[in-house]
């Protein structure tokens, strides 16, 4: 594959709360090398998001048993970046409906916000149709994520509703990096090294 398949970036998709970060191939950096980052705010203070493919062995059940019974399969903790990995952060969907929020729930793009696991459970896990817990956040300062863009770290895409809950995390970097247009779907198919092409 050539280098310029290899830096393949969607100029016209810019980084927004609701769009997905797809770690290129040639960014190495342990913290994000594979990975697929949900991003949940975005603006001209910086951004943070949450890594959707990576979740750890240590379940839900372990260290916030309340929450344990709610959460997507599978039920165990995500790693959702390197920044403050002793504190959690919790992605929920709701249905989409007219009214008020349910407690506890804040809308941050379409169905999809973050909840106080401070909440009561069973106040607020009625409302829910999707949990995924995360231990610790992704985040760039103010130009930081727009230059690691620039520089061919990372693709911009489409968030599918699917994406955020999904039931094989580990292959959701594939799958997005395949249903997209053009050259980008070819990444999908490259080796993970490029001399066994």
């Amino acid at each position: 594959m050539n280098e310029d398949v290899e830096r393949f970036t969607l100029t016209s998709e810019e980084p927004a709360s609701g769009r997905l970060l797809v770690a290129s191939p040639s960014l190495v950096d342990p913290n994000f090398a594979g990975t697929v980052v949900l991003l949940l705010d975005h603006d001209g203070d910086g951004t943070l998001g949450v890594v959707l493919n990576r979740p750890s062995p240590v379940a839900v059940a372990a260290v916030l048993p309340d929450w344990a019974p709610s959460v997507e399969p599978p039920e165990v903790l995500f790693e959702g970046g390197p920044v403050s990995t002793d504190a959690a952060l919790a992605v929920a969907g709701v249905p989409e409906t007219e009214g008020p929020e349910p407690i506890g729930f804040r809308r941050l793009f379409g169905t999809v916000g973050i909840i106080d696991l401070d909440t009561p459970r069973e106040v607020l896990a009625p409302a829910v149709t999707g949990l995924r817990i995360f231990a610790g956040y992704s985040g760039w300062g103010a130009g930081q994520l727009e230059a690691e863009i620039d520089e061919g770290s990372w693709y911009v895409v489409d968030l599918t509703p699917t994406d955020v809950f999904a039931g094989s995390p580990t292959k959701l970097w594939r799958t997005v990096v395949r249903r997209q247009p053009s050259e980008l779907s070819w990444i999908s198919t490259r080796p993970v090294d490029p001399a066994e092409n």
